[in-house]
């Protein structure tokens, strides 16, 4: 239960340890290794039709008969898109992430769905707090998603629609979504079906995410709230726990790293300022020499 009571999006001031390094986000990669296949199953998930609801949306699925893309070319595909260097503490971490993601996408029981939107979402934000350049960062996340062959604005319109519904629930209708009409208790509902085994589904940390999220917007982040939900989807709870922790541990050592290369910044900002400032003693101090010497004449 500690893996959800203290996770939080909102504030990360828990830090685990500070040793002075740049972490790695290896832990958040899956063990699942590089693999091909001829045929890969592809959907959009533009959403599930609820009944009894003015709600509409639509899954479109097709049969792919192509080479599936190397996790090598994914990230190719990310770096030819955005040539833009990129500081170390946030590419260290968002090369883990494509790798991790390429091997979810790529998976035969894969489909996408806006619980897995959210979830990426919330942890790309979270790790590119505080870029350089907002826009550059919103750039990222285009081609990153783009690098994928998925739909970054897809993501995004998903993400938030998910949102805007878990901050008008409660608890109890959080997991009352079987029982209720709607177009986001209609993806519920289907996400709920296929995870049970009759559709594809496939977990992952984004989803995990996701779900939290969902909680958290709702509040309702109680453990038995989680459980009852992870029961309604069909969700293996204790996955969801351990992918949880995993995400608030690579958070807390991101921000310590953020804070490590914030201290440098600074440092460095200041020894320009401060060599600056000689410079213009110094020239000021030619300069009256040579008025003086000048003067002498």
């Amino acid at each position: 239960m500690a893996a959800i009571t203290s996770l939080s999006f909102s504030a990360l001031n828990q830090y685990s340890d500070r040793k002075p390094i740049v972490p790695s986000a290896r832990t958040f990669v899956s063990n699942s290794e590089s693999f091909r296949f001829r045929t890969s199953f592809s959907c959009h998930y533009v959403g599930v039709r609820a009944s009894g609801s003015t709600s509409s949306m639509v899954i479109n699925c097709m049969s792919v008969s192509s080479d599936v893309p190397t996790v090598s070319e994914t990230k190719s595909n990310f770096l030819k898109s955005y040539k833009r260097p990129i500081p170390t503490v946030y590419n260290t971490v968002l090369q883990e992430l494509i790798v991790q993601q390429h091997l979810t996408r790529y998976k035969r029981t894969y489909r996408y769905d806006p619980v897995f939107a959210l979830g990426f979402v919330t942890v790309y934000d979270q790790l590119m707090e505080g870029y350089p350049s907002d826009k550059d960062r919103d750039v990222i996340f285009q081609e990153y998603i783009k690098a994928l062959k998925e739909d970054p604005q897809q993501y995004r319109i998903d993400a938030q629609k998910l949102e805007e519904w878990a901050r008008a629930q409660t608890a109890s209708s959080l997991v009352e979504f079987t029982s209720r009409d709607g177009e986001i208790e209609g993806i519920l509902k289907d996400i709920a079906e296929r995870a049970g085994g009759k559709g594809s589904f496939s977990y992952s940390r984004f989803f995990a995410v996701g779900l939290f999220r969902v909680l958290e917007l709702a509040n309702a982040t109680e453990p038995t709230i989680l459980e009852k939900l992870c029961a309604a989807l069909n969700v293996d709870k204790r996955s969801v726990d351990r992918d949880l922790d995993v995400y608030r541990n690579l958070l807390s050592k991101l921000v310590q790293a953020k804070e490590l290369l914030k201290e440098y910044m600074d440092r460095e900002k200041k020894k320009r300022e401060e060599r600056a400032e000689t410079q213009k003693a110094n020239e000021a101090f030619a300069k009256c020499l040579g008025d003086h010497q000048y003067a002498g004449n």
